[in-house]
């Protein structure tokens, strides 16, 4: 493990180690080249100064042998003499002006004649004492411009005899003596001893750079200097490129770096993410009850869970590749199940879940409630199929059992309707039995007398017939309402299922003086479901509501029974004015075992609600403005 991690610091520090020396060896290339620049700019400013200087000093003195010989040859001629000094002045020598002094200091001959100009007799005695040229300090002229002169003796062979003064205009003697290719290089300036400039050669009035060059001004002497300033020329586009380019790499070469090491960084980051990601999804996929499976858009398997695997009794390995038909589809159902795996595979498949059958490995037929969704890339295009598979075996049997188990607490729930409607059914079969009997002991008697008329006994009999008949229909709803049926849907007409129901109620109802008012509107659709059912549970509604108003007075021991249309549905409402029910208790109204009465179960209005729910209908209650309660039942009319 150690090598490994010495090998990644490595291969960590290297880049960055490479980078330094990179910069390293950028900055010095640029530096060595800026100073290599820089010496050769100074070696050539030095050079081109001393060939200034020197070309300086060569005009002076060959302008002084000049001025010599002039004063020598001409001192007898002077109009040979202005002539010279005319060429000296026009030839571009420097000189503004020629003086010609005799032997005391007085101007003998000036040219060009307007010229005015102090001559210095101290120079010009000691320029005769000397026998040898001798440079004046510099002066103002009369224009502004700085000048010197210079006293060149004049001799013969008896001894001096005069001098011979130049006067240099210094701006002119640059502008004459500084070819323009220097002047394009520096800007030269001719300097006091206190760094004044008397003048200057420059294409601008500011030095731009710094690096100036300064030689002493020999002659004319006196403190001046000769100075030239080198311009900002700007490097050679070749090179600003190159040195721009490698700028311009280093950063990119940083750049990359930094962003390379950025993607390293957040990859490695992500990976760790996906990582734990996946194990967390592993975990919990593993964890869950309801199986997955993935499918692409063939319809080959491309994964399961173990919980797919372990309901099916095959393994992933097995599963994983494996193209339709499925091992566990069910062999009766294989071309159903074909048919709509190509329908989800399509795109056409249930928006909802659907039930299909599988088969386990050891041939076992189970029932499984199937969700499909799409399966989306990171791009967003579908790759195909995911499917959650549970196992409702365990559910089917609890809902058959708790059908079975709603079924037994129905017919137990009818028993006691009818065993407490016993005393009124009682009566209601007493009457048609009596007159039964009634009429056959006459039929009896009439015979035993020997007085029996034809007439008599038919319609005496046929009113027992009739009596019979009507004991036979109530035994007959007793019978069908009490008996244990599976539940069937079929058409029902909902005014003969509450007549029904009132028949049931209504000996008890004329007992206790209640009146039962019916508002039914002609010509009501029929709807569809178990009319036992539902005669059970409008026969709850109706006794609730008897029960209710037995114990009050007068015309409120009334019910108010209304059958409408409304929408698409059949709209009861039971109305009554009983007592009616308190805030408190209406929420729970329809809970299992909760009851206002002290001997009831709690399952009537529970069992109501159950089969009217059942039949996609709707029951509520509201309170009656009339005082008491209104049961609403509102069932769907039968579609054609």
């Amino acid at each position: 493990m150690a090598p490994d991690i010495k090998t990644s610091g490595w291969l960590w520090w290297l880049p960055r180690l490479s980078f330094a020396l990179f910069v390293g060896a950028m900055a010095a290339l640029l530096w060595l080249s800026n100073r290599t620049d820089s010496e050769e700019q100074r070696a050539t400013l030095i050079s081109d100064m001393l060939w200034l200087e020197q070309s300086l000093r060569f005009a002076l003195s060959h302008n002084e042998e000049l001025l010599g010989q002039m004063g020598a040859r001409r001192i007898q001629d002077q109009d040979s003499l202005a002539a010279h000094a005319r060429l000296l002045v026009e030839n571009q020598t420097g000189l503004r002006a020629v003086s010609w002094l005799d032997g005391a200091g007085g101007v003998r001959l000036t040219y060009p004649a307007a010229t005015t100009s102090a001559v210095a007799p101290e120079a010009v005695r000691l320029a005769m004492s000397l026998a040898r040229p001798v440079y004046g300090k510099p002066y103002l002229t009369a224009n502004g411009d700085w000048a010197f002169q210079v006293h060149v003796p004049v001799a013969d062979r008896a001894g001096t005899i005069g001098a011979v003064v130049g006067q240099y205009d210094i701006n002119r003697m640059l502008q004459e003596a500084v070819p323009w290719w220097l002047a394009e290089r520096y800007r030269i300036v001719v300097a006091d001893t206190e760094g004044k400039s008397l003048a200057s050669r420059s294409k601008v009035e500011t030095p731009t750079s710094t690096g100036s060059y300064q030689l002493a001004l020999e002659p004319p002497g006196h403190g001046l200097s000769l100075q030239a300033t080198p311009y900002r020329t700007p490097a050679p586009l070749a090179g600003r490129l190159l040195s721009a380019a490698l700028v311009f790499l280093a950063i990119v070469v940083l750049w990359s770096l930094w962003a390379l090491r950025r993607h390293v960084q957040g990859r490695l980051a992500a990976e760790a993410a996906l990582r734990n990601e996946h194990a967390f999804r592993k975990a919990m996929e593993d964890s869950v009850q309801a199986g997955l499976r993935a499918r692409d858009l063939e319809g080959r398997i491309t994964y399961v869970n173990p919980a797919f695997c372990a309901m099916v009794g095959w393994s992933a390995e097995e599963l994983t590749g494996r193209m339709p038909p499925m091992p566990y589809w069910v062999d009766e159902e294989m071309e159903a199940t074909r048919a709509l795996h190509d329908r989800i595979l399509a795109g056409e498949g249930p928006r909802r879940g659907f039930e299909v059958p599988f088969r386990r490995r050891n041939g076992e037929m189970f029932p499984v409630l199937i969700h499909e969704a799409p399966l989306i890339d990171a791009n967003g295009r579908q790759t195909g199929w995911m499917s959650s598979v549970i196992d409702i075996s365990d559910q089917k049997r609890a809902e058959e059992l708790a059908r079975q188990q709603q079924e037994r607490l129905q017919s137990t729930a009818r028993l006691i309707t009818m065993g407490e409607m016993a005393s009124s059914l009682a009566h209601e079969l007493n009457q048609p039995l009596a007159a039964i009997a009634s009429y056959n002991a006459g039929c009896l008697q009439l015979l035993n007398d020997g007085h029996a008329d034809a007439e008599e006994l038919k319609d005496a009999l046929a009113k027992s017939t009739a009596q019979a008949q009507r004991a036979g229909r109530v035994i007959r709803r007793i019978y069908e309402f009490v008996r244990r049926a599976e539940p069937k849907s079929e058409p029902c007409n909902i005014v003969d299922l509450i007549d029904r129901s009132i028949a049931l109620v209504e000996p008890d109802a004329r007992r206790h003086g209640i009146r039962i008012e019916r508002h039914v509107r002609s010509g009501l659709p029929s709807i569809n479901g178990d009319g036992i059912l539902l005669e059970q549970a409008f026969l709850n509604l109706i006794r609730n509501a008897t029960e209710s108003v037995q114990g009050l007075s007068g015309e409120r021991r009334r019910l108010t029974l209304s059958v409408d249309l409304e929408s698409e549905h059949v709209h009861l409402a039971i109305a009554d004015l009983g007592a009616g029910i308190s805030a408190t208790i209406a929420p729970r109204l329809f809970e299992p075992f909760f009851s206002t009465k002290t001997e009831g179960l709690g399952m009537g209005l529970n069992i109501c609600r159950s089969v009217v729910e059942g039949h996609k209908g709707r029951l509520w209650m509201e309170p009656n403005p009339q005082g008491g309660c209104i049961f609403h039942v509102l069932l769907p009319i039968e579609k054609p």
